[in-house]
């Protein structure tokens, strides 16, 4: 009995080191990622996601002056600290989500300017990813003055962006809707920009 049992091994080891050894199926290729922009358009994902996220971080950060005196800003607690961690963890991902085909847009031509390169939108995305990116840190870090540095470089950034593709756009469209400059202060205008 032993031996046959013996011969049995003998003659199944083979067939089981033929068929471990032999190639597998390749693995079926990942299906290509299907982004859905449509969903949130633009306006939403700015009023939704990254503007609630830019707020929630500068609020944590600076001083307001009020009747009763200054009121540092900075969080005091460790939950505080943690919101501003996510805050900025919003706008990496808000930054990165922005480049999704389907999300850029041109800025309109304003008439007697250059017109800027449409590749703008994603470099203002890259910035603001990169820019969250180190705020994130500042927070984690509880860097006050790290904290305060890098949102203003974010508010820099946003209204670099706003200035281009919200501003200009509204402008091009709509016209000034600023009232036109004194004919006085136009004329020291004019005289400042002779100098």
């Amino acid at each position: 009995m032993k031996r046959l049992v013996t011969v049995a091994a003998c003659a199944v080891l083979p067939i089981a080191l033929v068929l471990g050894c032999s190639p597998q199926k390749p693995a079926a290729p990942p299906s290509l990622a299907k982004y859905n922009t449509d969903a949130l358009p633009l306006p939403e994902f700015m009023d939704h996601v990254v503007d609630p996220a830019a707020f929630a971080y500068w609020k944590g950060s600076g001083t307001v002056v009020t009747a009763k005196g200054d009121k540092d800003l900075t969080p005091t607690t460790d939950q505080g600290w943690e919101d501003m961690e996510s805050a900025a963890a919003v706008l990496i991902e808000a930054g990165n989500a922005l480049q999704l085909p389907g999300r850029p847009r041109a800025p309109i031509q304003i008439p007697g300017k250059p017109m800027k390169p449409a590749g703008d939108f994603y470099k203002f995305a890259q910035q603001l990813t990169a820019e969250a990116v180190l705020a994130k840190a500042a927070a984690e870090k509880h860097d006050k003055a790290g904290v305060y540095s890098e949102g203003a470089k974010i508010y820099l950034i946003c209204t670099a962006c706003h200035s281009e593709y919200i501003l200009a756009n509204n402008v091009a469209a709509q016209g000034n809707p600023l009232p036109d400059w004194p004919a006085d202060v136009k004329a020291k205008q004019q005289t400042y920009k002779a100098r």
